[in-house]
């Protein structure tokens, strides 16, 4: 029997076990990856962390990591929760394995990369189609490659792979990026960049790896080609949510909480990515979790 159970170890989880730990709750981290991290692991590099001017993703969550576990917080890496239930004062959570039992749950899932959904995105995956700069970069040394996608996580990642690349093509469905104004400026700098805007990608071709995409122009309605010999996918995410039936979420699958991480079940919490919030950033993640092992503390005070 546990106190807190935390599905999920990106920032959210990690500083919600710190709070909780910290409080002298006994905690437990359920992650199904062999990493902790979450997305934040796979960033190339991070520099709107207070504190770290510029440091890789993976070097931040180690550093996360180290934190945590000073204090005794336990962490199952590579066990998936297939099930759970949440209704009652004890909580239980089955994984392929084995059970556990909590009398408070802190959901803090994240979330994953939306897909195109486009031809040939499933067949080229891994074959030149990815959706990690981080991971894949080195594959594509000396190559021409597309980004698609306009936001804060295409441009960072551009940056990343040009350091490979010979050159990168970002495309964008609107005729403005999204990104923030010193990104955006910063890619603009970048020499190995191209920007095509209004423009969508219908289709992704080639025979044994990626060779080419088909443009669509959105306001002429003009089609082409372009050769390039990989994809990178940034276009959003969605949020891992659909193991929790009875947790109220909004039209996209975010789960709904009040100002301290209560969702609509008593003593399950929320934090993070997965949660409905106004924007989704590192450092909102871990305030997130803090405000939930907070609000868990005095939910098991209270009973």
């Amino acid at each position: 029997m546990y106190d807190v159970i935390i599905i999920g170890s990106g920032s959210a989880g990690l500083n919600a076990s710190l709070y909780a730990a910290r409080a002298g709750l006994k905690t437990l981290i359920i992650e199904k990856e062999p990493i902790t991290g979450g997305q934040i692991a796979l960033s190339s590099i991070v520099e709107n962390w207070l504190g770290e001017k510029s440091i890789s993703g993976s070097k931040l969550v180690e550093k996360f990591t180290e934190h945590v576990s000073s204090f005794g917080v336990e962490i199952k890496q590579f066990t998936e929760v297939i099930s759970v239930e949440l209704e009652g004062e004890v909580k239980k959570i089955k994984t392929s394995s084995e059970e556990f039992q909590s009398k408070v749950i802190v959901i803090a899932t994240g979330s994953r990369e939306k897909k195109l959904g486009i031809s040939g995105e499933e067949e080229f995956k891994g074959k030149g189609v990815s959706y990690c700069a981080l991971c894949d970069a080195g594959f594509f040394k000396g190559k021409e490659v597309a980004i698609i996608g306009g936001g804060n996580t295409a441009l960072e990642e551009s940056e990343y792979l040009s350091k490979f690349a010979s050159k990168i093509y970002i495309i964008h469905r609107r005729n403005e990026l999204k990104a923030e104004k010193i990104i955006l400026e910063k890619a603009k700098k970048n020499k190995n960049l191209e920007f095509i805007l209004n423009t969508t990608v219908s289709e992704i071709t080639g025979n044994k790896q990626v060779e080419k995409i088909k443009l669509k122009n959105v306001e002429t309605g003009k089609e082409s080609f372009l050769d390039v010999s990989g994809v990178f996918v940034f276009v959003g995410m969605i949020p891992n949510s659909e193991l929790f039936q009875n947790i109220k979420k909004d039209e996209h699958g975010y789960i709904i909480s009040d100002e301290y991480m209560q969702t609509n079940v008593p003593g399950v919490f929320v934090a993070g990515d997965v949660r409905k919030q106004p924007i989704n950033q590192l450092i909102t993640a871990a305030a997130d979790g803090a405000i939930a092992a907070v609000s868990a503390y005095k939910y098991l005070s209270e009973k």
